[in-house]
């Protein structure tokens, strides 16, 4: 393990700072356990930290935080089964190499690929799709280190309680050092990306979602421009984007001159009407086949804050017509995109999908703009139809909300009170969300 040492922590976008009273980079999960049972002889808590992607506090580390860089072993790849074990703090984007050069793949995935395995596990991330689910839904085994300091293993046949609740746990119930996942075999990925008007897609909403196997799009705010986005599998042969066509879509078009509008916007936020109209018609059609990975993830460079709230399936299209209808009524200027995506119901007690099919509507701020009547403003209308708000985005609810819309909740509290009564694992986000 490193040297202890103090250091001051922030998360990507800027929005969470912590200084916590000691920062190591355990290597071993024997030296997580050590660090544990040093933080309960110290009275300290204890937080792991992943890539810093999550919006919320979920990775802030008051008492002692550790690194995730010292565990990035990948311990075991059963090709023929499909399971891999990898330690927890492995980059997304170095198992899909990993993946890769073994024929294997995860089935689904969100929009980028820079957080650690188990920060985007604990927070529930996941990709949208009509068959496949999140993250959540594609792990077989979990190793955690318990407050106690001791080291157990959960899956569907050992503890299963434990593994239903810890898939989507917040770190709140221990700390992941590795996870097994049931991967499928390596395939490619069909993307057909076009613009369309607001009108068609609300109307074919339905239709797309049942017709395609992933289906999401995004919405211009202030115009009728979206850009809808299908992706379905296929036998090939692979046909990726050129490079060139790759830079100026993906890098130049996407991030470089975003971020540009993005501080024009800041400056003069009355601009970002006009200027989501052009935005709107910039990115033309295109159409491609690649590795799954590829197409199901892209850069990000441009920073920014972001709320998402998953509500049911059958009241998306309602809170999409009520959520237009707020930009009439508020004075909202507002310059990026707001996705909208669509997932099976999954079985972890926590994950936002949890016993329903699910739609996601996500809104989202450059990093330097306020965000707050924005936010909270979608946050009451999404609320209202039983919203659950994604763990790694911001949103102001507390326990008394959440245990009304999961039904689990109660259940993982409860497992939480026998697992870490002294709440060593706790931190303001998860006293505010499991309500201590």
């Amino acid at each position: 393990m490193s040297p202890a040492s103090t250091e001051n922590w922030r998360n990507w976008a800027g929005n969470q700072h912590a200084s916590p009273r000691r920062a190591t980079t355990p290597r071993t999960t024997a030296e997580v356990a050590e660090a544990v049972r040093a933080a309960a002889d110290d009275g300290l808590t204890v937080r792991m930290t992943g890539t810093g992607h999550s919006f919320t506090g979920a990775a802030v580390a008051e008492g002692v935080l550790l690194r995730p860089g010292g565990l990035t072993a990948v311990r075991s790849v059963d090709t023929a089964g499909g399971l891999v074990t990898v330690e927890a703090g492995l980059p997304l984007h170095r198992l899909n190499a990993v993946l890769a050069d073994h024929g294997l793949a995860l089935a689904n995935m969100g929009d980028i690929q820079e957080q650690t395995v188990a920060g985007a596990l604990q927070t529930a991330t996941h990709g949208t799709g009509r068959d496949a689910a999140g993250l959540a839904s594609q792990v077989a085994a979990l190793e955690l280190v318990l407050a106690d300091g001791s080291v157990v293993t959960c899956s569907r046949d050992e503890r299963p309680d434990l593994f239903d609740a810890a898939r989507a746990g917040l770190g709140a119930l221990g700390i992941v050092t590795a996870i097994t996942w049931r991967t499928v075999p390596a395939f490619l990925l069909r993307a057909e990306e076009a613009p369309m008007r607001w009108d068609e897609v609300v109307a074919r909403i339905d239709e797309f979602d049942a017709a395609n196997e992933h289906f999401e799009f995004y919405w211009f705010p202030h115009t009728e421009g979206c850009s809808t986005k299908r992706n379905n599998r296929t036998e090939g042969p692979a046909a990726p984007l050129s490079p060139v066509k790759y830079w100026l879509d993906d890098k130049f078009l996407s991030n470089t001159v975003f971020g540009w509008i993005n501080r024009v916007t800041h400056r003069v936020p009355a601009a970002a009407p006009a200027i989501n109209k052009v935005s709107a018609k910039a990115l033309g059609a295109r159409t491609y086949t690649d590795t799954s990975y590829k197409v199901f993830t892209s850069p990000r460079t441009v920073r920014f804050k972001e709320q998402e709230y998953a509500i049911p399936r059958e009241q998306l299209v309602p809170a999409l017509k009520e959520l237009r209808a707020l930009f009439d009524r508020r004075d909202w200027r507002i310059s990026f995109p707001i996705e909208v995506r669509m997932l099976p119901e999954e079985d972890a007690w926590l994950s936002m999908a949890h016993g329903r099919r699910s739609a996601f509507i996500a809104v989202h701020v450059y990093n330097r703009d306020p965000h707050e009547d924005y936010f909270g403003g979608v946050e009451d209308l999404l609320t209202a139809m039983g919203g659950r708000p994604h763990w790694g985005k911001l949103h102001t609810r507390d326990a008394a909300y959440l245990e009304t819309v999961y039904p689990r909740f109660g259940d993982f509290r409860a497992l939480r009170d026998e697992l870490d009564p002294d709440r060593r694992f706790a931190n303001p986000y998860t006293r505010r969300v499991f309500g201590d």
